[in-house]
């Protein structure tokens, strides 16, 4: 699967965290902080770890897991695809959606317009 067309629903997401925080990590003790984290079952931690192995974003080898996909790359496939899907892929249109009625301050400012002027194409 293509990293920029990966798709993790909510508690996806919420699981796959406690594994990047955690990795690598023996899948019984996963078993443990899903079950205090989200209140999860054996079964249920398993099913997703399964569907999450299938995906290619983690490997189970040999009771350990790790991630194959790092959540920063998660994170910039998510954006991108909301981008694209509710605001006709127009970052100033989302931006501005984001921004609403908040205002921020003279140094968030200048660290924006530095990060945009570290990607301005030429």
């Amino acid at each position: 699967m293509e990293n920029n067309k990966i798709s993790l629903g909510e508690s996806e997401y919420k699981f796959a965290e406690i594994i990047w925080e955690n990795e690598p990590v023996n899948s019984g003790e996963l078993v443990v902080l899903a079950n205090e984290t989200l209140d999860w079952k054996k079964s249920t931690t398993y099913t997703v770890l399964k569907k999450l192995c299938d995906k290619g974003i983690f490997s189970n080898e040999n009771s350990t897991v790790t991630s194959i996909i790092k959540q920063a790359e998660i994170q910039k496939s998510s954006s991108q695809q909301l981008i694209t899907q509710r605001f006709k892929g127009s970052l100033p249109q989302f931006i501005a959606s984001f921004m609403g009625d908040k205002k921020i301050t003279d140094t968030e400012a200048q660290e924006l317009k530095r990060l945009i002027d570290s990607y301005k194409e030429g």
